[in-house]
């Protein structure tokens, strides 16, 4: 009798979904086609009962679970997310094989963006068009894509300040702040990060557009950021622009150093402004729902919290805490 209930659950709440996106997508493609966007949030827990986060990149969706808070009987999640998978390819006409979704939990003693296991196969591999550029984007090998669709505004916002500026982009991960930076005329670029692979994708986003990865101007530096803002210091380097989007938990395995964004952020954002040139920003991103940002911590700063318009698929979402300081 479970097994019948749980599948009748399963079909009704996979019509749900289904009816959701189909609604859904019929208005954003329409938009995303108006703004040259092959990329956008599909779905955002829009159903209580159905708590995924979806993401379309062009033909293949990014999707993930947050925890559902109650028991489940060994293998009724598998089963209940292989539903949801089916509806959202039934919705957008899309093979199931284009759709992954991942279970997000809290990160604990490990890095966020660390390669996921799995049963193998080919890797899912895209390239999706934002703000005139190209971002290679890879759907089924990690937690996420490679392309944070709600840092659109930020990413745009840096694009329309970096004429002739110097960039320090920290955390890059693929580096599209960097690149929306280059596309803005910046007079140079570090990017910094301390994965190698996440490096490589870097250099592969400044190639798919021209912007020409190996040019002095444009520099990957391989780095733990605390030790690199260190040395910065006493070389007493200095730059125009910053972005400190960091993880919100980070546990380096070639380092040893613990990252927790909500203990150590203040200490990161007081190094990175007393880097900048005068008249110089700092952006800083937090990327979680739940965040206090002590403001008296930096009474040197001139602080604007990021209000940005990110777009049609996030109205009326609140999108995770970004500002601007200035010095």
């Amino acid at each position: 009798m479970r097994d019948s209930s749980e599948k009748e659950k399963n079909s009704y709440q996979g019509i749900l979904l289904r009816n959701r996106i189909v609604k859904k997508y019929r208005h954003l493609k329409k938009w995303a086609r108006r703004n040259n966007l092959d990329a956008f949030r599909l779905y955002d827990r829009d159903i209580p009962e159905i708590p995924l986060v979806l993401d379309l990149y062009g033909d293949g969706v990014s999707g993930a679970l947050f925890e559902r808070p109650y028991e489940k009987a060994p293998g009724e999640e598998d089963a209940w997310l292989a539903a949801m998978g089916e509806a959202a390819a039934l919705a957008l006409g899309i093979p199931p094989e284009h759709i992954f979704i991942k279970q997000r939990r809290r990160q604990r003693g490990k890095s966020q963006y660390e390669k996921l296991t799995g049963p193998g196969g080919p890797s899912f591999i895209r390239v999706v068009q934002e703000g005139g550029f190209k971002f290679r984007v890879n759907l089924s090998d990690y937690l996420d894509a490679g392309l944070f669709l709600d840092r659109r505004a930020e990413r745009d916002y840096i694009r329309s300040v970096s004429a002739g500026k110097k960039v320090l982009n920290l955390f890059c991960y693929t580096a599209s702040f960097s690149v929306y930076a280059a596309g803005g005329g910046a007079s140079g670029i570090d990017s910094v990060d301390l994965s190698n692979t996440y490096l490589n994708w870097a250099r592969g986003n400044f190639e798919l557009n021209g912007l020409g990865g190996a040019s002095r101007a444009y520099r990957f530096i391989r780095s733990d950021v605390p030790a690199f803002l260190e040395e910065a210091a006493k070389e007493k380097r200095r730059w125009d622009i910053i972005v400190l989007d960091p993880p919100v938990f980070s546990n380096s395995k070639m380092t040893g150093a613990i990252l927790d964004l909500k203990k150590d952020y203040i200490r990161l954002v007081k190094r990175c402004l007393a880097l900048l040139n005068p008249g110089g920003i700092l952006c800083f991103c937090a990327n979680t729902r739940r965040f206090s940002f002590d403001r008296d911590s930096f009474p040197q700063a001139g602080i604007t919290e990021f209000s940005g318009y990110t777009g049609e698929d996030f109205r009326g979402r609140k999108t995770p805490f970004c500002c601007i300081l200035t010095v």
